[in-house]
């Protein structure tokens, strides 16, 4: 019998057991901050970096993340990926693992999500990065200014959220690379399923997590995708930034990315239904969806994409509507979720103009084309038809 007194026994009793002998077939979760060694000599090793293993985690790392990051790595055929606790985390650490800082040049899509536009017109802008807004079609603007300035960095989307612009991501590689700048690649849109950035030249791939590869709507996370180097020099700075994601997110988002190839596939035909559909709608002037065949960037889409399809995301204009009409269409449906958010199992539609790009100007955002008609929506794994239904109905309502 154990001679210690009960409330040591208490804390103590059934930790710290062997487990070299229990092989799970799904990685558990690993909620420790500390971990144990065999001696101190092996802790010094591990802290050293001499010998692998965990020290504090997660701020250091993690078993349970560490799975993650290897699976999400492997399906972006990237050597490392590093988790981060949401989208933005990720797009910051990015910025800053590629050598942003004070008096860097920066070049980026003006039409990115609205949080990474107020970050770089915001924040980085205060702290001295110079940040050229471009369109992310225009080619001769973005090699004319990687020319006239030495830039650190081009930061697009795969698919341009919410407008649907399909980024030339061959010929940005090409451009970057001639003037000494990275190409960091928004990937969200397009999961790892329709597009592996790295693989046409890019040196970070950043992902809302959050969004398609944890797919079900209840986990926040991000992850970016990269080279080994590249990735320690992150873990170097987010050491000290302390953006760790937490062992339960990442089981959340491993397990949600073990079915991305499932949903992705009916979710892409959802979409491609659905805009095909509302392009015939007379209360619809325009629809943007990027495999579409008259879409300007199809044939580019079908290459990222290897022919898989052009995302779960639309986005279309009510024609002649402002934010009374946009509100009374989303307050009419009924199984569509108005939410902000993209990329879960169940159908979302969001309005850009109070949600994804609120905090910009109205001026701001008209100028890039989101006007007050503009409706996204993310599609989800239910029945084309019903998603449809839902939305005629809701149109129904509106003069």
């Amino acid at each position: 019998m154990d001679a210690k007194q009960f409330n040591t026994r208490a804390v103590h009793a059934g930790e710290r057991a062997d487990l070299s002998r229990i092989n799970s077939v799904v990685t558990p979760i690993f909620p420790s901050v500390g971990f144990t060694f065999a001696d101190s000599t092996e802790l010094d090793a591990v802290l050293g970096g001499a010998q692998p293993g965990y020290v504090y985690s997660p701020r250091y790392a993690n078993p349970t993340v560490a799975a993650w990051e290897t699976a999400v790595a492997t399906l972006e055929a990237a050597e490392a990926a590093l988790a981060l606790p949401s989208g933005m985390a990720a797009v910051h650490l990015a910025l800053l693992g590629a050598g942003v800082r004070a008096g860097c040049h920066v070049v980026v899509a003006a039409d990115v999500y609205g949080a990474t536009y107020s970050l770089l017109q915001g924040i980085f802008s205060e702290l001295g990065v110079t940040v050229h807004l471009v369109d992310v079609l225009d080619l001769a603007e973005i090699e004319a200014i990687l020319g006239g300035v030495e830039c650190t960095a081009v930061l697009v989307e795969t698919i341009s959220n919410p407008l649907m612009k399909v980024a030339n991501l061959p010929r940005l590689a090409e451009l970057a690379h001639a003037h000494r700048a990275k190409l960091l690649v928004d990937n969200t849109f397009c999961s790892p399923y329709l597009c592996n950035p790295l693989t046409f030249g890019a040196d970070i791939v950043i992902h809302s997590a959050t969004k398609f590869i944890g797919g079900h709507g209840d986990v926040m996370a991000g992850v970016i995708a990269t080279s080994a180097e590249l990735k320690a020099e992150m873990v170097r700075l987010n050491k000290l930034l302390g953006s760790s994601l937490g062992p339960f997110e990442a089981w959340l988002a491993h397990r949600g990315l073990k079915t991305l190839p499932l949903r992705m596939r009916q979710q892409c035909q959802n979409a491609l239904e659905i805009a095909t559909w509302l392009q015939n709608h007379p209360k619809i002037s325009r629809v943007h969806y990027a495999f579409l065949p008259d879409h300007p960037q199809f044939n580019l889409m079908h290459q990222l994409s290897g022919g898989r399809g052009g995302g779960a995301v639309l986005s279309f204009e009510v024609r002649g509507a402002g934010k009374p009409e946009i509100f009374a269409l989303l307050d009419a449906l009924q199984l569509i979720q108005p939410a902000t958010s993209l990329g879960d199992i169940y159908s979302l539609m969001l309005y850009p103009a109070i949600s994804s790009h609120r905090s910009l100007t109205p001026a701001e955002r008209h100028s890039l084309g989101i006007g007050d008609g503009l409706l996204r929506l993310s599609t989800g794994i239910e029945d084309a038809a019903d998603i449809q239904a839902d939305l005629a109905q809701a149109l129904d309502k509106i003069s």
